[in-house]
């Protein structure tokens, strides 16, 4: 009987959570799908090939600015692989794109604290530039590259 009743006060107390962050996590979304809509036309547009620290940080940036599912990085990442974009630009999008959230801070301070949201995308950032110029040393150690 105790059990059951815990469950309900959580299960309200979840509810009324999620009804109070609907609206921004709606409003991120459709901010999210702007950005998305408009990135692929920059990136034909020849912004990449400018040495790969520039390219690794302004793909950083881009993917920290227009975050998404993962499915649709890795479809945008193999279009870009496909246009000659370096693999160290890609993957600093890729892991930008899904672990830093500009467009989500605003939420993720309201839920989790202003300070925790600033230094886990500062943090996401930074490993993001050492994970894009340490996957091509890592492919090319094995051969796959």
């Amino acid at each position: 009987m105790q059990k059951t009743h815990y469950f309900t006060i959580a299960l309200q107390k979840s509810l009324r959570t999620f009804i109070n962050v609907l609206p921004i996590i709606v409003g991120m979304l459709l901010l999210t799908s702007l950005v998305v809509t408009l990135f692929p036309a920059q990136l034909h547009a020849g912004v990449f090939g400018n040495g790969e620290i520039f390219d690794s940080l302004l793909a950083a940036a881009a993917g920290s600015i227009a975050v998404g599912h993962p499915l649709a990085s890795y479809l945008l990442g193999g279009e870009m692989l496909k246009v000659g974009v370096s693999l160290t630009a890609v993957t600093a999008l890729l892991v930008t794109w899904v672990t830093v959230g500009i467009v989500q801070i605003p939420a993720e301070a309201m839920i989790l604290g202003t300070r925790f949201a600033a230094y886990r995308n500062l943090i996401s950032f930074l490993a993001a530039i050492a994970i894009s110029f340490l996957t091509p040393f890592t492919l090319r150690m094995l051969g796959a590259i």
